[in-house]
Order: structure tokens, then sequence, then C-alpha cells
């Protein structure tokens, strides 16, 4: 019995513990991604971001008309569409910081003209001055000339006549017509000759004969050198090398076009305007000048 109790410890000494190994956790690491260059964010995403923040701040006018200053639809005048409507306010606002002025021009087709109600373009921008068709041809007089006449000056618009030129009748035939149509007054602005038609029985060069002849007797008989209106292509085609003496008044309504040529003292540039008082739409004009300028221009 002792012997097993001395043998059992003999054993118990020859045994050596056991270590505890402890097994470390695996920690995972995240790899380190690779930059890599990205074609959308490096280069499309900064170039549309950079569009957009000049297209915000060069259309900020349009932007602002969009937003607070839209015509409202009215039964009682005309109201182009959206996108029409902030081109005007846009091209408006644009030369109003540039301290041009701005005006119309309007006939029979506008109907009756509330003058009282007509100060303002597009319910924002002052009427300036005025163009009102006088004659056509040779014997038409404009139904609603008198009256539109007549009341510019009562509402202190600088007025100006105009005479809608046809190519295939007599010059002088043209321009007794208008004389005998149109008075003007000190402070007027001069006769207008609008041409826009490429004549059917004769050449371009009788034409411009004709046209000489028109501006040189209604010259003489006011005393004031006339304006020549027409389109922008009709006019560098045919007018522009000869009548350079002459004013312009040039219509032009590419929605692009942003800004008056400095070659242009004036630029109708849309026939979509709106005006209270006035039922139609109406064209819309910039004079490259200021009021005083204008002045200078008139009838002394």
């Amino acid at each position: 019995m002792a012997s097993g109790r001395l043998e059992l410890k003999r054993l118990q000494k020859q045994r050596k513990p056991r270590k505890v190994v402890l097994r470390k956790k695996k920690v995972k690491r995240k790899k380190a991604k690779k930059r890599t260059f990205s074609f959308t964010r490096h280069i499309v995403f900064p170039i549309i971001l950079m569009a957009f923040l000049y297209g915000s701040w060069h259309y900020r006018y349009a932007i602002y008309y969009l937003v607070f200053q839209r015509v409202e639809k009215s039964e009682n005048i005309k109201v182009a569409n959206l996108t029409t409507q902030m081109r005007i306010f846009d091209v408006l606002q644009h030369h109003q910081k540039k301290d041009k002025i701005f005006g119309i021009d309007v006939s029979h087709y506008q109907g009756k003209i509330g003058w009282k109600k007509a100060t303002k373009i597009q319910d924002s921008f002052p009427i300036s001055f005025v163009f009102i068709r006088a004659t056509a041809g040779s014997v038409k007089t404009d139904r609603k000339f008198k009256r539109n006449w007549k009341h510019a000056k009562k509402q202190n618009i600088i007025r100006g006549a105009y005479h809608y030129y046809r190519p295939n009748e007599n010059s002088i035939l043209q321009a007794n017509n208008f004389i005998n149509t149109v008075k003007l007054k000190k402070g007027d602005l001069p006769p207008v000759l609008d041409i826009e038609d490429i004549p059917r029985i004769q050449s371009m060069n009788k034409l411009k004969t004709g046209l000489k002849k028109w501006l040189v007797k209604v010259e003489k008989y006011y005393g004031i050198k006339p304006i020549i209106y027409s389109g922008e292509s009709f006019y560098n085609d045919f007018l522009y090398e000869a009548f350079p003496e002459y004013t312009c008044w040039v219509a032009n309504y590419n929605f692009y076009v942003e800004n008056i040529d400095k070659d242009w003292h004036f630029w109708q540039f849309t026939d979509k305007g709106s005006v209270k008082g006035i039922s139609e739409f109406v064209d819309v004009n910039i004079y490259n000048g200021t009021e005083k300028e204008l002045l200078k221009l008139t009838k002394k």
C-alpha cells in the first residue's frame, strides 16, 4: 500500500504541467483601396458643376423672372411661352444695366391701344419711345395712326412715324403719301423707312435708287435725316454699304443673340413682347444709348 503511494508521487513529479495556449483572434485588416482615376468623378462632374454655376450666373435675370416676376396670363393681353418671356426679360435687364432704353413699335395690328396703361414692357421696363406705322406704299394709311400718334404724345413718350415701303410701287408717290400723313413736331424722332422685301419687277440697283429718292425727298421736307429699318440679313446684304450715313434700325429675333451690335442704333429683338393696354403681341426695341442721346436724334 505504501509502495503504491510512493509510485503515484513519483509519477506526479514526472508529469509536466500543460501550458495553456491562448489562440489569438485573427484581426481582419481592411485592405486599403487603391486610389484610381475616375473619368466621371474627376472630369465630367467638375465640368457639369462649372457649367451649372456659369449658366446660373449668366441667366440669373431669367431665373429671377421665372421665380418672381413672370407676367401672369390675362384675358386682356397676349403672353408668350415661358421660355420666350424669360429671354425677353433677360435681354432687357442686361441692357438696362448698361443704361440702354427701350421702346415698342405699333400699327393697327395691335388694335385699340389703352395708352394710359401702356407704360411698361413685361410689366417691368419703362417704355421710353415708340415707332408708329403711318403709311404703306403709295396710297395706304394705317387706320390707327392718327389715334396712336396723338395719344403717344399725350403720354410723353418719344414718338416716331414709319413708312412701310413697297418695292414695286413708285418711290416719290410713297414719299408723298408719308409727307401728307405725318406732321412732325419738335421732339419727334426722324421718319423711318421700313424696307424688308426684295422687288419682283425690278433689280436691286433700281430698288436702291428708289429708296434713295424716298430718303432725299423726305429729308428735304422735314429737315431731318431719316432712319432705315430692315431685317439683319437684308440690311447686311443690300443696305449697309449703300446707305452708311443713315441711322439703322435692325430686326434680329435670334434666340441666342443677347447683345445689341455696336453698329446698330436700334435693335428689334422680339415680336412677342407683352404690354398692358395692348391686347396683341408687340415688337420690343432697344436703343443703343441713353435717353439723353436719343433726344439728340429728334427734330429740333
